[in-house]
């Protein structure tokens, strides 16, 4: 018995119609009946009734028809799933990420999954959420960590929560305290300071001025338009302070001060998106169960 034979048997049975049940399957219509006479012949039972115009199942065909759905149903799971371990072997991961995740998030992350699946090709996109939203929209990314709230509502994204993380304010070691070296500083007290600024259209970058206006007051940039890496490096220049990331600053330490904000502080909500409408790739499956589960 091949899986063939039970596939030209299905398409007969649910057809009722030679003819048509080989335009179904692809194939010469006079093969379909060779097949389903071999078959009957490994089986010792007709599993038709065939008279001029209709085509009706026998006991033993009605017995056969739901095993014979089954048999190719499983089949056809046991091809799927030798072929999503294979795409564990080979292949890609698009992911999209905020430059400060990036620096902070993904690095030990994408360093277990490289270990587990080496043979899986990582492409990692920066950009802010916006950007980040308009690329998974059209189908250049697979995955994206972005901010919430979206910079826009998108019902074609699903996102799910990872974490929400603390803003801390980081300054160089050699310049004064901020807020007059309390432990925690508020967000009052970076006002007059001067402020080492992201590029526009930067998350962190709106969240702080909004933060400030909320405060009642507009920040003061000594410098403004970097990346993380940039900002970071003016502020161990000395050229001001700026608000980052809690992660970002425990892994970029060395030759900054980090000062917690007092409550309630500032935070931001990390999560991971992907487009409803397409099923990401295994490869991308499994590292965002990674993601989920770090």
């Amino acid at each position: 018995m091949q899986l063939q034979q039970l596939q030209y048997f299905v398409a007969v049975a649910e057809t009722r119609h030679f003819t048509r049940a080989a335009e179904v399957v692809h194939v010469a219509q006079p093969s379909l009946s060779q097949q389903i006479k071999a078959l009957e012949r490994e089986l010792g039972a007709d599993l038709f009734l065939r008279a001029r115009g209709n085509i009706t199942l026998t006991v033993a065909g009605e017995a056969l028809l739901p095993l014979a759905r089954r048999i190719l149903a499983d089949a056809d799971t046991a091809r799927h799933e030798v072929l999503e371990l294979a795409q564990l072997r080979r292949g890609r991961v698009r992911l999209g990420a905020t430059p400060s995740l990036c620096t902070g998030l993904l690095p030990d992350v994408l360093r277990a999954f490289h270990d587990r699946y080496p043979g899986i090709q990582l492409l990692i996109e920066e950009g802010g959420s916006h950007d980040l939203v308009r690329e998974l929209a059209r189908g250049a990314l697979d995955l994206a960590l972005v901010v919430l709230p979206l910079p826009t509502a998108s019902p074609a994204l699903t996102t799910v929560e990872l974490l929400r993380e603390d803003l801390v304010v980081v300054s160089s070691p050699e310049s004064p305290r901020p807020g007059g070296g309390r432990r925690a500083v508020r967000i009052t007290d970076l006002e007059g300071e001067r402020l080492v600024m992201f590029r526009h259209g930067y998350d962190l970058r709106e969240l702080t001025v909004a933060a400030c206006r909320s405060a009642g007051f507009e920040p003061d940039f000594a410098v403004e338009g970097g990346e993380m890496d940039a900002v970071l490096g003016f502020v161990r220049a000395g050229l001001g302070m700026a608000v980052v990331p809690r992660m970002v600053a425990a892994r970029s330490g060395r030759g900054l001060r980090v000062t917690p904000l007092a409550r309630p502080g500032l935070h931001r909500t990390i999560a991971l998106a992907h487009r409803s409408d397409v099923a990401p790739p295994r490869a991308a499956r499994e590292l965002q169960r990674m993601l989920l589960e770090r």
